[in-house]
């Protein structure tokens, strides 16, 4: 079993009355709310507690792309795990996310990669997520009718950059390359990993069964709706003869404590922050015309983020979303078997835990990453120990009572 810590690097310092005032924290969130020394401190608490999860004993650690919100203020992920990649040691560096049908030439991507790949010692992993339509319909204007196609042909690009022996030239309908010759090229061979974060569709199972990439569920809904989406991944993968739980992962917010009182004093108010603020968007902007695709709406899986945070409905609280299974909140033991069912239910090798999440201070998201990391990580090392995880980097490090990597 792997287990990574995940940091969305959220802004922590909305005012009270954001929700109520202001129409999303996505696209047209106001810009006077933005202050330059606030995100000077929550860049860099977010970088120390990175580094401090790889120094607990996470087994990777993760960023993600998100644009023009307060809910995730890292528009490039590559300059954290750069950071990380010389400040850290053994760890898997996971960047959760190069949005590629944004980027123009997407060859961008395939050199950024590399260059990671290279600075960190062939410890990367390449996020391809499609990106969210509040990324990529409003943030960078993109087409959402013609977003999966132009990712394909980004993907196919760029693996071919990687993977390729000679110079070629690239004539595709979005992207035309007379020289395509990646310099620097991936340190592992033939390429990282590739992970495709996504909320739920199924094109996106579809891709990742076919192609051999892990599925990762960015889950906010909490281990309850996951269900939903992991067993419709899972009956794709079924019926193309794969069971690897190391094909998928899950993400998980979680909180421990060693009393309900003191559950209550720490983390209520930052939980309820993240989902009634952090996740108040308005809904035109997470499903436009054109973004889902009809076989995953008739399916019923709709945009996540629309659930929560909305104005003209009431907040919901910390023990709503503990119930719904939202967050996992308790002491070591409590949070161990919750973990350990959620893994065996969804059949997920790889866990991606949210330690700090809303408007969690720096010195308690430090105390959540060591409890995790010390009381709860190393009693679910061994679970899925009968599978070999093909979705690992080459070279980064394997913790005792984990499954080895396959070589």
């Amino acid at each position: 079993m792997k287990i990574e810590m995940f940091h969305l690097c959220p802004y922590r310092d909305l005012p009270e009355d954001f929700r109520e005032k202001y129409r999303s924290v996505w696209v047209d969130v106001p810009r006077h709310l933005f202050d330059g020394e606030i995100a000077r401190r929550t860049y860099n608490e977010t970088l120390d507690e990175i580094k401090y999860a790889a120094e607990m004993g996470y087994d990777g650690i993760c960023v993600n792309e998100h644009h023009q919100n307060a809910y995730g203020i890292m528009p490039s992920p590559n300059i954290m795990a750069a950071a990380m990649s010389r400040e850290t040691e053994g760890v898997a560096i996971i960047v959760m996310g190069n949005s590629i049908a944004l980027y123009d030439p997407p060859i961008r991507v395939a050199e950024e990669f590399a260059m990671l790949d290279c600075i960190s010692g062939g410890r990367l992993v390449a996020g391809f997520p499609v990106g969210s339509a509040m990324d990529t319909a409003f943030g960078y204007g993109s087409n959402p009718t013609t977003l999966r196609e132009k990712y394909a042909e980004a993907e196919e690009l760029i693996l071919r950059a990687w993977e390729s022996d000679e110079i070629f030239s690239f004539d595709g309908k979005y992207t035309q390359l007379r020289y395509v010759n990646l310099w620097p090229r991936p340190l592992q061979k033939p390429r990282p990993p590739i992970w495709v974060p996504g909320s739920g569709s199924i094109e996106t199972w579809e891709t990742c069964v076919r192609k051999g990439h892990l599925y990762a569920y960015l889950s906010y809904s909490g281990y309850k709706r996951g269900k939903q989406v992991m067993d419709g991944f899972w009956k794709v993968a079924d019926a193309a003869g794969i069971d690897n739980p190391y094909h998928a992962g899950f993400l998980q917010l979680v909180c421990v404590a060693d009393s309900e009182q003191e559950l209550h004093d720490k983390y209520a108010s930052h939980t309820e922050y993240f989902f009634n603020k952090m996740l108040h968007i308005y809904p035109g902007f997470a499903d436009p015309p054109g973004y889902r695709t009809i076989d995953t709406i008739k399916a019923g899986l709709l945009a996540q983020t629309t659930a929560f945070g909305r104005s003209d409905e009431r907040e919901l609280t910390f023990d709503e979303l503990r119930e719904a299974g939202n967050v996992i909140a308790g002491s070591p033991k409590q949070v161990t078997e919750q973990l350990e069912n959620v893994i065996r239910d969804l059949h997920i090798g790889h866990l991606m835990i949210l330690n700090q999440f809303g408007s969690i201070p720096h010195e308690l998201a430090k105390e959540n990453i060591r409890r995790t990391a010390h009381e709860v990580v190393p009693n679910l090392r061994h679970i899925w120990s009968e599978y070999k995880d093909h979705w690992w980097p080459k070279n980064a490090i394997v913790r005792e009572g984990s499954v080895a990597i396959d070589q």
